[in-house]
Protein backbone atom coordinates (compact mmCIF):
# COMPACT_ATOMS: atom_id res chain seq x y z
CA UNK A 1 0.00 0.00 0.00
CA UNK A 2 1.13 3.54 -0.73
CA UNK A 3 0.80 6.55 1.49
CA UNK A 4 -2.66 8.04 1.87
CA UNK A 5 -3.51 11.39 3.38
CA UNK A 6 -6.21 11.87 6.01
CA UNK A 7 -8.63 14.77 5.99
CA UNK A 8 -6.45 16.58 8.53
CA UNK A 9 -3.42 16.33 6.25
CA UNK A 10 -1.46 13.70 8.18
CA UNK A 11 0.05 10.84 6.21
CA UNK A 12 -1.19 7.31 6.85
CA UNK A 13 1.76 4.93 6.61
CA UNK A 14 0.31 1.79 8.19
CA UNK A 15 -2.89 -0.16 7.87
CA UNK A 16 -5.49 0.63 10.44
CA UNK A 17 -7.78 -1.84 12.10
CA UNK A 18 -11.47 -1.67 11.15
CA UNK A 19 -12.34 -0.80 14.76
CA UNK A 20 -10.01 2.23 14.65
CA UNK A 21 -11.71 3.39 11.47
CA UNK A 22 -15.18 2.92 13.03
CA UNK A 23 -14.14 4.91 16.11
CA UNK A 24 -12.81 7.72 13.93
CA UNK A 25 -16.06 7.76 11.93
CA UNK A 26 -18.10 7.92 15.16
CA UNK A 27 -15.96 10.79 16.47
CA UNK A 28 -16.43 12.65 13.20
CA UNK A 29 -20.20 12.05 13.34
CA UNK A 30 -20.37 13.39 16.91
CA UNK A 31 -18.40 16.50 15.94
CA UNK A 32 -20.60 17.03 12.90
CA UNK A 33 -23.73 16.57 15.03
CA UNK A 34 -22.48 19.17 17.53
CA UNK A 35 -21.71 21.58 14.70
CA UNK A 36 -25.14 21.12 13.13
CA UNK A 37 -26.86 21.58 16.50
CA UNK A 38 -24.89 24.77 17.12
CA UNK A 39 -25.78 26.15 13.69
CA UNK A 40 -29.45 25.23 14.14
CA UNK A 41 -29.51 27.04 17.49
CA UNK A 42 -28.00 30.16 15.94
CA UNK A 43 -30.48 30.04 13.07
CA UNK A 44 -33.53 29.68 15.38
CA UNK A 45 -34.63 33.31 15.38
CA UNK A 46 -37.82 32.56 17.30
CA UNK A 47 -35.92 30.98 20.19
CA UNK A 48 -33.34 33.77 20.20
CA UNK A 49 -36.12 36.38 20.28
CA UNK A 50 -37.88 34.56 23.11
CA UNK A 51 -34.60 34.39 25.05
CA UNK A 52 -34.00 38.12 24.48
CA UNK A 53 -37.56 38.94 25.63
CA UNK A 54 -37.00 36.95 28.83
CA UNK A 55 -33.68 38.72 29.44
CA UNK A 56 -35.30 42.10 28.85
CA UNK A 57 -38.22 41.29 31.17
CA UNK A 58 -35.81 40.27 33.91
CA UNK A 59 -33.75 43.42 33.37
CA UNK A 60 -36.83 45.66 33.47
CA UNK A 61 -38.08 44.00 36.64
CA UNK A 62 -34.68 44.31 38.31
CA UNK A 63 -34.27 47.95 37.35
CA UNK A 64 -37.84 48.76 38.35
CA UNK A 65 -37.34 47.25 41.79
CA UNK A 66 -34.05 49.12 42.16
CA UNK A 67 -35.67 52.43 41.21
CA UNK A 68 -38.61 51.74 43.50
CA UNK A 69 -36.29 50.99 46.40
CA UNK A 70 -34.34 54.19 45.82
CA UNK A 71 -37.51 56.24 45.45
CA UNK A 72 -38.98 54.88 48.67
CA UNK A 73 -35.80 55.50 50.63
CA UNK A 74 -35.07 59.02 49.38
CA UNK A 75 -38.41 60.67 48.76
CA UNK A 76 -41.72 61.45 50.41
CA UNK A 77 -44.47 58.86 50.51
CA UNK A 78 -46.28 60.36 47.49
CA UNK A 79 -43.34 59.81 45.16
CA UNK A 80 -42.88 56.29 46.53
CA UNK A 81 -46.51 55.60 45.71
CA UNK A 82 -45.97 56.88 42.17
CA UNK A 83 -42.94 54.65 41.78
CA UNK A 84 -44.96 51.71 43.10
CA UNK A 85 -47.71 52.45 40.55
CA UNK A 86 -45.14 52.65 37.76
CA UNK A 87 -43.68 49.30 38.83
CA UNK A 88 -47.14 47.73 38.92
CA UNK A 89 -47.92 49.02 35.42
CA UNK A 90 -44.56 47.79 34.13
CA UNK A 91 -45.31 44.34 35.54
CA UNK A 92 -48.80 44.35 34.02
CA UNK A 93 -47.35 45.21 30.61
CA UNK A 94 -44.07 43.29 30.89
CA UNK A 95 -44.39 41.38 27.62
CA UNK A 96 -45.01 44.44 25.41
CA UNK A 97 -42.22 46.31 27.19
CA UNK A 98 -39.84 43.37 26.88
CA UNK A 99 -40.77 42.82 23.24
CA UNK A 100 -40.20 46.48 22.47
CA UNK A 101 -36.88 46.37 24.29
CA UNK A 102 -35.84 43.26 22.37
CA UNK A 103 -36.80 44.86 19.06
CA UNK A 104 -34.87 48.02 19.88
CA UNK A 105 -31.86 45.94 20.97
CA UNK A 106 -32.03 43.92 17.75
CA UNK A 107 -32.25 47.08 15.68
CA UNK A 108 -29.27 48.62 17.46
CA UNK A 109 -27.23 45.42 17.11
CA UNK A 110 -28.09 45.28 13.42
CA UNK A 111 -27.02 48.88 12.95
CA UNK A 112 -23.76 48.31 14.85
CA UNK A 113 -22.65 45.32 12.76
CA UNK A 114 -20.44 46.13 9.77
CA UNK A 115 -22.12 45.64 6.42
CA UNK A 116 -20.74 43.01 4.03
CA UNK A 117 -19.98 43.89 0.44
Amino acid sequence: MGQDTRADGTAVTQEREPQEIREEIEDTRRELGDTVASLAEKADVKAQTKHKVEETKASISEKSEDVLGKAKSTSPEGVGRLASDALRKAREHAVPLATGGALIAGFLIGRARPRAG
